[in-house]
């Protein structure tokens, strides 16, 4: 059976990991995905000491809920592909240090942000840049057994499977894996969600359950906080898609409601919602 998971940043932010792993599995999920953001205090996880390492082992063992993935988009602010030779630097360091921490905390799985650069202009240069360092990060999670995920994105550098196969061709490893979010695979005209699915099955490691606005001529879309139902997205025609290809992975249920008047109550309604749709893809016993 696959197993479902919750984005940190939908649960309360100033709670302990404990209290945070406890809620998750009161609201019914298997596991729970860290974030790694651009943040000062978020990237501040990538020094935590040995005792607070393993305090949070400690808390997952306790709870029973792991933390399966990270979501590592600290690389918006860091990129790998700027042209800075000293940021690009930093990007690989904070890689390295994200990489030694998921094997301190069991995590499977890294998934990196599809931009080459997110706040500098792009260019041939900055996609060199990306690929050649990508390389290196991948030679260095490889060494720990941790894969890296990259997530398809709300922009034009990786927003389909398929341009992330492009790169996949150039850098053969088990260990460089895709990360596709539903919403954003949508959001795009240009794709064909369900076959970009089945066009990288092969590659497919996580799902990101997410909705979206759709771009257009006219309006550059919404790729976040976006209720589920009321955006572009077909969930259940993708999920069985996903269910046709026998995908086996884990969902995450990708939501930013950790600075809500109510998050748990943020995170049930959409549950309600999501869960409908992964009984009618049969990912979900039906009551």
């Amino acid at each position: 059976m696959a197993t479902f998971g919750i984005y940190e940043k939908a649960l309360p932010k100033n709670i302990s990991w404990y209290e945070r792993l406890t809620l998750a599995k009161k609201l019914g999920f298997d596991f729970v995905e860290m974030s790694i953001d651009e943040s000062d205090e978020r990237l501040k996880r990538l020094l935590w000491s040995k005792e607070e390492r393993e305090d949070l082992r400690n808390a997952i063992f306790s709870v029973g809920v792991p933390i399966l993935s990270i979501c590592l988009s600290g690389h918006r602010r860091f990129p790998l592909g700027t042209k800075d030779k000293a940021t690009q630097e930093k990007a690989i360091l904070m890689l390295k240090q994200a990489v030694d921490l998921a094997s301190d905390l069991g995590v499977r799985q890294i998934q990196l942000a599809g931009y080459d650069v997110y706040y500098e202009e792009k260019s041939m240069e900055t996609r060199n840049n990306f690929i050649e360092n990508l390389k290196k990060c991948v030679a260095i999670a490889s060494e720990k057994n941790v894969v890296l995920a990259i997530e398809i994105m709300d922009d034009p550098f990786i927003n389909s499977i398929t341009k992330f196969l492009q790169i996949k061709e150039q850098i053969s490893s088990p260990y460089l894996q895709v990360y596709p979010d539903l919403g954003n695979l949508s959001a795009w005209s240009e794709n064909n969600p369900a076959y970009e699915l089945e066009r990288g099955i092969g590659s497919i490691s996580a799902i990101h359950l997410k909705d979206t606005l759709a771009v257009t001529d006219t309006f550059k879309g919404q790729f976040r906080d976006v209720p589920f139902g009321t955006g572009c997205v077909d969930f259940v025609g993708l999920l069985k898609t996903l269910k046709r290809l026998e995908y086996n992975g884990s969902f995450v249920m990708e939501m930013w409601s950790e600075n809500a008047e109510n998050p748990e109550q943020e995170v049930e309604k959409s549950w309600e919602k999501v869960s409908k749709w992964l009984k009618e893809a049969n990912y979900l016993d039906k009551d």
